[in-house]
Parts: structure tokens; sequence; C-alpha cells
């Protein structure tokens, strides 16, 4: 039975435009949500409206915060996942030596082997930083397990893909953007790190259309630059079973596109 992923973040809580996110959901319909920067979350109640917007309940079987460290502002960018499979456990990674927000680690149950989930926010200033994540989150796995079984990476990553259509010009359009957080000139590094573990990224394996941009930036008068920071990755074993991904507009529901995919035989 074919098993649809979202992942999307809402954008600093996303409080005045729940409507709009609530509507954005139902229509997708995921069997998983993963959701970034749901600020102010921890009493509960989005994340149940979320829950009713799938038609599940708000029950730990099917929903999950996890609890991100407070940024120097008192922020707590917390990520989420809503599942229609039962949520087997969940483990929340917020060390400050190694994760800048939150890594939710959730394993969901599938009727065979388990499904495990990791919900993604990596640090929004610095490649250096996002890079200990992303070995951080290496070490959590073991590399012939990794292999064999069925895991997902998705959420807001904060970090760009070599693989995506960048134009020729591209570190001369970001520094006229006077975006910084990736550097001069942009680097690679997360992705390819990701990818040479193994990670199979399902917009590039699978597109199903040609849409790929997920922020669109502009800074300070500065040029606008289109950037894909939002992914949905596979291991090898789950991504044999991809089906399909693609960018969803989301209009002002949020300043990041949503991204699906959807695998078969989960």
């Amino acid at each position: 039975m074919p098993l649809k992923v979202m992942t999307l973040n809402i954008l600093m809580g996303g409080e005045e435009r729940m409507p709009q996110l609530l509507a954005l959901i139902a229509r997708e319909n995921p069997d998983v949500l993963a959701l970034q920067e749901c600020l102010g979350w921890e009493d509960g109640e989005r994340l149940g409206q979320v829950a009713a917007a799938l038609n599940l309940p708000a029950t730990e079987a099917h929903v999950r915060l996890g609890t991100a460290r407070p940024r120097s502002s008192g922020r707590r960018y917390h990520v989420a996942v809503v599942s229609r499979l039962p949520l087997r456990s969940s483990r929340d990674h917020a060390n400050p030596h190694f994760i800048g927000h939150c890594l939710l680690e959730c394993e969901l149950e599938t009727g065979a082997e388990p499904l495990t989930v990791f919900v993604a926010h990596f640090d929004s200033h610095h490649e250096t930083l996002r890079f200990v994540e992303a070995r951080y989150l290496r070490s959590l796995l073991e590399p012939k397990v990794f292999g064999e079984r069925a895991f997902l990476l998705a959420g807001d990553l904060n970090s760009l893909s070599r693989a995506d259509p960048y134009p020729v010009d591209f570190a001369d359009r970001v520094r006229r953007g006077r975006v910084d957080k990736y550097g001069h000139p942009p680097r690679f590094d997360v992705i390819d790190d990701l990818e040479g573990f193994g990670w199979r990224d399902t917009l590039r394996l699978k597109p199903t259309s040609p849409r790929w941009v997920t922020a669109h930036r502009q800074r300070d008068g500065g040029e606008a630059v289109d950037f894909r920071t939002d992914y949905l990755f596979a291991s090898p074993a789950l991504a044999r079973r991809l089906l399909g991904a693609e960018v969803v507009e989301v209009g002002t529901a949020s300043d990041h596109h949503a991204l699906t995919a959807t695998f078969t035989g989960v």
C-alpha cells in the first residue's frame, strides 16, 4: 500500500497562518508528516489541530513533538511528526554540542520491519555547524543496518545540493542577494556527506514535476535568489520503493514550500 510522506517548515510556529496550514495538510493528506519551526507548540493545541486535519487522534501513538534546545533568543524551534503508522518509540536529540535545534528520531510500525524517521531542522547559521549535525546523525546509524532497512530523513536541512539546477552564476547571485549562511562561494558539504553515507535524495531520484525550489529569498534589498533547503532522504532499501517526489507550493502559508515523497510496499 502506498505511503505518502510530507515535510514542511511552517515558519515561526505558524499561529496566524494555521487555517492555511491546516487546509494544505488536509488537502495533501500525508501518511507521515514532518514539521519544523513548531514554536510555542508545547501545549499540544496546534499539534492536535494538525492531527485532526488528518483525522487522527492526538495521542502518543500518532503524534510526537521533538523538544528543541533554546537558542540565544530563548526561542525553541521544535520539530514534530504526525503519523498514521503507529509510533513505536521516539527520541529527542538536542545536545548543544552537536545539534542546533532538535533531531527527532521515531520508529514507526509498518506491520513488517519498522520504518525509522529522522525529523531534522539543521542550524541556520553556518555550514560547518550543519556538518557537525550531519556527522552526529551518521553516528546514530550502523552502516550495514542502514543499507538493509527503511530509514527516512525529513526536514529543513538549511543546506544546498550540488545536484539541483542552480545557474552557472549562482555564487555571484548569492553574494548579490546578501545571503551568507551557505558561504562564499556556497558550500555543499552537508548534502555531499549525507549522500556519501548512502542517503538518496528522493526529489532528484524520481521527480514527478520540474519544480525544485523550496525557498525564495530576498534580503535587505538584495537580489532575489531561489534555493532548495528542504529534503526527503531515503535509505537505499527504502529508495527502491520510491514512486515519486515533488515540491508542493504553499502560497502564503509559509516561507518554505512543502516536499512530498510516495513509497510503495512500506
